[in-house]
């Protein structure tokens, strides 16, 4: 008997431990029972807040949801744009089960793999609907708002799911190697006919500028040679005079200088052979003494 007590004890404490479970904060409940989702008195699915609740032992099972915002954040996948262009754009999604019942039993108990699914298939689909009325440029370089916002609009067929999208993003957008390679190279191609041109136009203007500079030089040379020929001119002009001058006052004196600055030139060089006669009027103020003069 004492055995037999023991064991109706550990009997009740086992089925009163089986029939309780809890639910966490940021999570709900549902109890299935023989498979079948238990149902309230409206015949909808029975959702259990978080706390402590009671369920029948060894035949309800509990299956906890997270209520949380979760990330749908998979492989970046390919797009085609209006003009034919592909595209490897990586986006990323926010979303949280709205409705739990229906998310449940959409997904196959629950199963947030398959949910994650489902739900990245109609995202990318209105993705893909956006982006194929779209060109390159126009996603680049202004429409990506735009794009998020109808694809957050267009993902309100998520609620078939029980599912409310939050926010859908686009984290990255990149043109497929080949046609990177391509676009590079045409790049590549403009920027190298753009360096020609500007090296093209400044081998112009230098020849412009050199031929400016030479023909200033060839004038100043020009106008600096007139002045040294004029100021010659002038010199000469001047030193005529001068001996002129002097010509007139004393012509013998006169002669006797010019006969010395002779002497001076003709007699400077060591090496100098001077083929004259001796009597010749070249020779005058040396032969004669001083004092006769």
């Amino acid at each position: 008997m004492k055995k037999l007590a023991i064991g109706l004890v550990a009997l009740v404490a086992l089925m009163g431990f089986t029939s309780v479970f809890v639910v966490k904060e940021g999570q709900r409940g549902i109890v299935v029972q023989f498979g079948k989702v238990k149902r309230d008195g409206e015949g909808l699915p029975r959702i259990y807040e978080p706390g402590l609740h009671f369920k029948v032992p060894f035949i309800d099972g509990v299956r906890r949801l997270d209520t949380r915002i979760q990330t749908l954040d998979g492989q970046a996948d390919r797009f085609v744009t209006s003009e034919k262009k592909d595209l490897i754009i990586d986006s990323y999604v926010k979303w949280r089960i709205d409705d739990f019942a229906k998310f449940y039993l959409a997904t196959g108990g629950g199963n947030q793999a398959q949910a994650e699914s489902l739900l990245r298939r109609q995202i990318n689909n209105g993705l893909r609907s956006q982006i194929g009325g779209r060109t390159i440029k126009d996603i680049v370089s202004g429409s990506r708002g735009t794009v998020m916002e109808e694809a957050l609009k267009n993902s309100a067929r998520s609620a078939e799911l029980g599912i409310r999208v939050v926010d859908v993003r686009i984290k990255q957008i990149n043109l497929p190697t080949e046609v990177s390679n391509s676009i590079y190279q045409r790049m590549r191609a403009e920027r190298n006919a753009v360096a020609r041109e500007h090296r093209s136009q400044g081998r112009e203007k230098a020849e412009v500028l050199r031929a400016d500079i030479d023909r200033k030089v060839t004038v100043m040379i020009a106008e600096a040679e007139r002045k040294s020929r004029q100021l010659r001119g002038e010199g000469d002009a001047e030193a005529a005079k001068i001996y002129a001058e002097t010509y007139k006052k004393d012509p013998e004196f006169f002669n006797f200088v010019r006969s010395m600055e002779a002497y001076t030139k003709s007699f400077s060089g060591g090496d100098d052979i001077m083929v004259i006669k001796p009597d010749s009027e070249f020779f005058r103020f040396l032969k004669q003494p001083q004092g006769a003069q």
